[in-house]
């Protein structure tokens, strides 16, 4: 059964479309990601699925509840946790996880097993009673997940729940969402970081609210046009300037000191690189072919649709 489907869902603000379009479908007990950068409408479609924005066009479904006509009933089906999650820092850990438990109804007698195991859940339990507003950035979105699943949801929204989160708080967290998934939790993730779509079962790659790809990672990185390659060089902005300039239909990407560079014909690529750089008078490793991230998928899908409007 679907938890999620969206059908030629839009937003507009004024003159802007923040989601043009989106149609998807995120199965029962899926683990999904929303990915791409600042802008690119995640949290729109977030607060479109939650029912807390309408819809400027077309329709989406939770749990088989129209966001037009349904939102009271999928409030009641669904936990989430937003940028800004709403803790209260002069209350401890124990009395959030309370105030939220009577936000969402939970009675007296049940909710008492369900704190426990979530303080447990999340290692609270030793700071239980700390102010929430004392606690590290890391225990914080713990802490804010918890009180999302309170009242056992059966879809959680997270709109970029590990943003600014330290590496180690990074990883904890996601061993909790897939200790949910096999409550069968469906499990729907916005990020901006790219190296977190690995995790993902399944994700859609947005950007200025459009959607470029959706598929698993393998799929998405399928898709990538032509042949990749990389080359390292001590001034890898100026090179990667030099070869967009130079390299007409190639698709170039900066990633720390190294360069990508999408092309459909290799051979005259690495020439042109060659040329182009030994001209430039900028030293440069040999360049490699290497395998496609979901990164490089998501800078050609830009270039080309960047492309296509001139």
């Amino acid at each position: 059964m679907e938890a999620i489907r969206t059908k030629e869902l839009c937003r507009r603000f004024g003159g802007t479309t923040a989601v043009d379009s989106l149609s998807l479908a995120v199965e029962e007990g899926e683990l999904f990601g929303l990915v791409g950068p600042d802008g690119a409408g995640k949290t729109t479609v977030m607060r479109l699925l939650t029912g807390i924005l309408d819809p400027s066009g077309g329709e989406a479904w939770v749990m088989g509840h129209s966001v037009r006509t349904g939102a009271g009933d999928i409030h009641k089906e669904i936990g989430y946790m937003s940028q800004r999650f709403g803790l209260y820092p002069d209350l401890s850990v124990l009395e959030n996880l309370h105030f939220y438990a009577d936000l969402y109804g939970v009675s007296r007698r049940d909710r008492g097993p369900r704190v426990e195991e979530l303080l447990s859940f999340g290692n609270l339990t030793p700071f239980k009673n700390r102010l929430a507003g004392n606690l590290s950035g890391g225990m914080k979105q713990k802490l804010g997940l918890s009180c999302a699943l309170v009242h056992t949801p059966r879809v959680l929204f997270l709109d970029e729940p590990t943003n600014g989160v330290d590496p180690v708080s990074r990883r904890d967290f996601w061993r909790i969402l897939y200790g949910l998934l096999r409550e069968k939790v469906t499990i729907f993730v916005s990020t901006a970081y790219l190296d977190e779509a690995e995790r993902f079962q399944r994700l859609a790659l947005l950007h200025r609210g459009r959607l470029l790809a959706l598929g698993s990672p393998e799929e998405i990185k399928a898709l990538f046009p032509g042949a990749l390659l990389e080359l390292r060089c001590a001034e890898p902005r100026r090179a990667a300037a030099i070869l967009r300039k130079e390299i007409p239909g190639a698709t170039v990407g900066l990633f720390g000191d190294r360069v990508h560079v999408g092309a459909q014909d290799p051979g005259s690529a690495v020439r042109g690189i060659e040329k182009a750089l030994a001209g430039a008078g900028i030293p440069f490793s040999p360049v490699q072919p290497i395998e496609a991230a979901l990164e490089d998928v998501f800078v050609a899908a830009i270039t080309s649709g960047e492309e296509a409007r001139k």
